[in-house]
């Protein structure tokens, strides 16, 4: 079997900006929920998705937050998204998919915990994590745990990360750090480009074991000295930015294996969810129901 991991939160934001507006009956934008829906179908529709579930930013801020106040938040990000967050959850159950909301947590984390529960289980052949985010690579285990980007429908193991990113799945998060992601609102490490980090890193794997001494370094990265003298400057912020980019695999997720099957979509709830939300011409879109 394989056990794919949807992106929610990604899904969600991907169809706010490539949806037209569309206006439920009573008002609200729902026009990134219908493409949620959409997207969600066509991968149902696949001969090896048996076992899925979904994981969503209940709300943006994480215990990350807590940690470091330049964490991303939801400032900049458009009310009228924000509001279909709750509603995206409940479509995706309405679809009879396992739904994960996070709110201590973040949704990566519920993949990664998956990940790390079920990616060497009996019967699991592979575990696909349908999401771009960097930070997910950290999760890839040869062709077993890969990477699946839907829309550009490449497909990342560990041999991918290495070609992309020039260190392996468990450099990520250091990678991450000294390199820096925007997207998550961390910063880097001053004089540490991509090139220069992967040859670092390749050699010394973690942060913590690169020589303070460019002296000791056995690899020459353009700009060496510098690096090791903004390293030594930056060494807590670093450690901490790596903490930031590891994923947690303790996120108490209450469902077994055999919870992940998808068994169709549950016709009365998605009905309902459809007629409420002015959308007629998907009521009859799923391929198999859960009652038939």
């Amino acid at each position: 079997m394989k056990v794919h991991l949807v992106d929610g939160t990604y899904e969600l934001f991907r169809n706010y900006y490539a949806m037209p507006s569309i206006l439920a009956p009573d008002g609200r934008q729902v026009g990134a929920v219908r493409g949620l829906i959409q997207t969600m179908l066509l991968l149902l529709r696949g001969d090896d998705v048996t076992h899925v579930a979904c994981a969503f930013d209940h709300v943006v801020k994480s215990f990350r937050n807590d940690l470091f106040h330049g964490y991303k938040t939801g400032a900049g990000v458009p009310e009228d998204l924000l509001r279909q967050f709750e509603l995206a959850e409940e479509a995706v159950s309405a679809l009879g998919v396992v739904v994960w909301p996070m709110v201590e947590f973040e949704a990566d984390d519920a993949m990664a915990t998956a990940v790390s529960k079920w990616w060497e289980s009996e019967g699991v052949e592979q575990v696909v994590i349908c999401s771009p985010d960097k930070d997910l690579t950290q999760m890839v285990r040869g062709q077993r745990v890969v990477c699946l980007d839907r829309r550009k429908r490449i497909t990342l193991d560990e041999e991918g990360v290495w070609a992309k990113f020039g260190v392996g799945p468990q450099s990520i998060p250091d990678y991450l750090a000294l390199v820096g992601d925007s997207a998550d609102g961390i910063p880097g490490v001053p004089r540490w480009g991509a090139k220069s980090t992967a040859i670092v890193l390749k050699r010394y794997r973690w942060i913590e074991d690169i020589p303070m001494d460019v002296s000791q370094w056995d690899v020459s990265p353009r700009g060496a000295s510098a690096m090791v003298e903004n390293l030594v400057e930056h060494f807590e912020k670093a450690t901490l930015y790596k903490r930031l980019a590891t994923l947690r695999t303790d996120v108490p997720l209450p469902e077994n294996l055999t919870d992940l099957r998808w068994r169709g979509v549950n016709r009365v709830d998605f009905q309902a969810l459809c007629a409420s939300l002015g959308f007629p011409r998907l009521m009859d879109l799923p391929h198999r129901w859960a009652d038939d």
